[in-house]
């Protein structure tokens, strides 16, 4: 059984999101407000801090998605919850401090590591090259590949996309590897997972290219939309990232992935958080990690 979660406590950039929280789901519209609230900077730095002075302080801050259900997301009740979420209470338990979450958008999560705005970003982050020359990742703890969603009635398949209309999340894996490996597709751009799928609805686009995971979490729940495309691109890992250089932050996270493998603690996570959305459709086997592995193969 997943142990008893530490207090959680919403960082002061997400205050708006909490008194938003039900709109903030993936089918959610998104106004300017709420983006804001989901970039914003939180108003005390804590740099590259050591496990040690984390302990100290008394309290950790993480960066996670508050609208990447269900991964990262705030609920009905206007708590942080999913499956980066367990790891993350995990984490604070294991440190015997209170826990921050800190909302963070897919562009942001680099620039809030290196600006010390938060000690650990767990939002669905994926390891790539240009990455990790910003930031340190340890072990991984799920794989994920690429997936694309379009509507039940007008599929796209990935002979089609060459002459689609697609939409992504900046500063997404995808939005690298269109622009490195595609640049020649139509693509339009959108700050946050919400308003992509508004996009999406709206008609604004025919298809939309995410993680696999995602494609299949949002599809799953809905008959409209499905994901025609289910694997496609290199499969990659995810993982915690840190602040560059922030070796003794990232060798305690190695040692508590090995730790959580023990015990299979993503499997219950899985089944917790995700198992619920993806049905039959995703087996733990297909994405769990346990027990991490050295971030020397990084």
């Amino acid at each position: 059984m997943i142990p008893a979660t530490p207090h959680r406590r919403l960082a002061p950039a997400a205050a708006a999101a909490t008194a938003l929280a039900a709109a903030l789901t993936l089918g959610a519209c998104s106004s300017p407000d709420d983006v804001e609230a989901e970039g914003a900077a939180t108003e005390e730095t804590v740099g590259a801090r050591t496990p040690e002075e984390i302990k100290e302080d008394g309290t950790i801050k993480i960066g996670s998605f508050s609208d990447k259900s269900p991964f990262g997301y705030v609920d009905e009740n206007g708590e942080f919850a999913g499956y980066d979420i367990e790891f993350g209470e995990r984490i604070a338990e294991e440190l015997g401090v209170e826990l921050e979450w800190v909302p963070v958008a897919a562009q942001s999560r680099v620039e809030f590591l290196e600006s010390g705005k938060v000690d650990i970003i767990l939002a669905n982050f994926t390891v790539t090259d240009e990455r990790k020359e910003k930031v340190d990742f340890a072990g991984p703890y799920m794989t994920v590949s690429f997936g694309a969603v379009s509507p039940a009635d007008a599929p796209v398949e990935e002979d089609d996309l060459d002459d689609a209309s697609i939409v992504i999340v900046k500063g997404t894996t995808q939005d690298a590897w269109i622009e490195e490996n595609q640049p020649d597709w139509d693509v339009t751009k959108y700050e946050q997972y919400n308003e992509v799928t508004s996009a999406l609805r709206d008609g604004r686009g025919d298809v939309w290219i995410t993680d696999n995971t995602e494609a299949l979490a949002f599809t799953a729940d809905t008959d409209e939309f499905v994901t025609s495309i289910p694997n496609f691109g290199e499969e990659s890992a995810i993982a915690p990232a840190v602040a560059k250089g922030n070796d003794a932050l990232r060798d305690w996270l190695d040692e508590l992935l090995l730790k959580l493998g023990e015990e299979e603690f993503f499997h219950e996570a899985f089944e917790k958080t995700l198992a619920p959305v993806y049905g039959d459709v995703v087996e733990p086997e297909d994405l769990v990690v346990e027990g991490g592995q050295s971030s020397d193969v990084y």
